[in-house]
This record gives structure tokens, sequence and C-alpha cells, in this order.
């Protein structure tokens, strides 16, 4: 067993880490492919051109259900060379309803390992989106006690980790950022000068997807976030 290290500044990413996120839009964006039907376009083409529509709209618009919709009808309109009618942006909203309802759900063993976490380090959560949407999964999920402080950025880029030390007074390199994202939770950290623990999941939104470097010993990278007791 790896020996675990002293008391740290552990800084948790929330969507897709602490709780399922993404699966939910991969649900979504399944039943539209469906029923978009496209008649030349295969799935994965349709596919291509949805996350180039997505990613443009991540720059100008942020993130969160409604820019997604937005990204849906624009995908729409372009496969179709027209604009949407108003009964296709009806149903383009149908099938995104889950979206709206969602309920939190944890991944396993995060309320008990963060139980555990919080009688040795000091734990902040920092998650990037819309923020009333993200407030609402904060707000529902009962974990916020055991952080000193929650932080919802609209981006989540080395300058938003600069801040996050600053704005705690802790020494970036005696701290951890916990994330399943290499685009947003470990890359940026890492060029912070923060050290990074990596717990894929496996319904990681493609626009977070990056390379990491393998040699990087400052990025411990974990099979699931219950590990974390081990090194910690």
């Amino acid at each position: 067993m790896p020996q675990r290290r002293e008391a740290a500044v552990l800084v948790f990413d929330a969507d897709d880490t602490l709780w399922e996120n993404n699966v939910v839009f991969e649900r979504v964006i399944d039943d539209f492919l469906t029923w978009l039907d496209h008649p030349t376009l295969d799935r994965t083409e349709i596919r291509a051109v949805l996350d180039d529509i997505e990613r443009a709209n991540a720059v100008a618009h942020g993130y969160g259900s409604k820019v997604f919709l937005r990204s849906l009808g624009e995908c729409l309109e372009k496969l179709r060379a027209r604009p949407a009618t108003e009964r296709e942006r009806a149903e383009i909203d149908d099938l995104a309803a889950a979206l709206v309802g969602h309920q939190v759900e944890l991944m396993p063993g995060v309320a008990e390992t963060l139980d555990d976490l919080a009688t040795r380090h000091e734990l902040l959560l920092l998650t990037k989106g819309e923020r009333e949407e993200q407030q609402r999964k904060l707000d529902a999920c009962g974990l916020l006690h055991h952080f000193r402080a929650a932080h919802i950025v609209p981006e989540k880029d080395v300058d938003t980790y600069r801040w996050l030390a600053r704005e705690h007074a802790f020494d970036p390199a005696t701290a951890w950022m916990v994330g399943n994202s290499p685009r947003s939770d470990i890359l940026p950290a890492r060029a912070a000068g923060l050290n990074a623990v990596f717990i894929p999941n496996e319904n990681t939104w493609v626009l977070e997807h990056d390379e990491l470097d393998p040699s990087d010993r400052g990025v411990i990278r974990l099979a699931a976030f219950p590990d974390l007791v081990r090194h910690f």
C-alpha cells in the first residue's frame, strides 16, 4: 500500500468525478441521432458535426443544458440547410427533458471517501458551467459540508487554478486537483503548479479528452474514487 501523504489541499471536480453527468447528455445525443435520421450521413459523421458545433459554442457561450440545446438546434439547421421549425425545436426540447429532471447520482464510494479525507485534509470544490444549473447540483448533492469552499467558474484554465491558490492562500506544490477531465482538471492544474489525481470516467465528454504525459510524476492515476484513501 502506498504511503499516505501529509495534510494537503485537495481540490475536487464535480461533474463526472463526484457524480454522473455526461452520461445523461450522451443518452440525449443518442436519441437525437436516431430522431434526426439523416439520409446520407451516418451517426458517426453527424456526431462529428455536433462536436464541432459544441466546441464553438463552449467558447462563445459556455457550458450547460441551455448551450447544449442550442448546439442540437444548430446541428439540425446545418444538416437540413434551413432554420428549425417550431415543431422541431419543441421535439428537441422533449428529447432533452431528462437533463432538467435528472437527479444527482453520486459515484460509488464518494460520500464515504470524502468523510474519511475530510478528517485529514482541507477540501475544496471547483466546478465549471452555468451558475444556476451547477448550484442546483451542488445544493442537491449532500456533500457541501465536506468542503471549505465550493466555486463555480465559467472555465477551468491555468489562470483559474492560480486564482484559486491565491484565494485560499495555499502553495500549489502541496495541493492536488482531483478530476476526470485531462483538459479541464489535470493539464491546467499541472501548468499552474498543482499536482493532480486523474480518475478516468468512460463517459467523459469528448471535448474534455486530451493526452497526458505518462512520465509526469505529478499525476497519480486511479481506477476509482475510493482509491484516494490509499494515497491521502
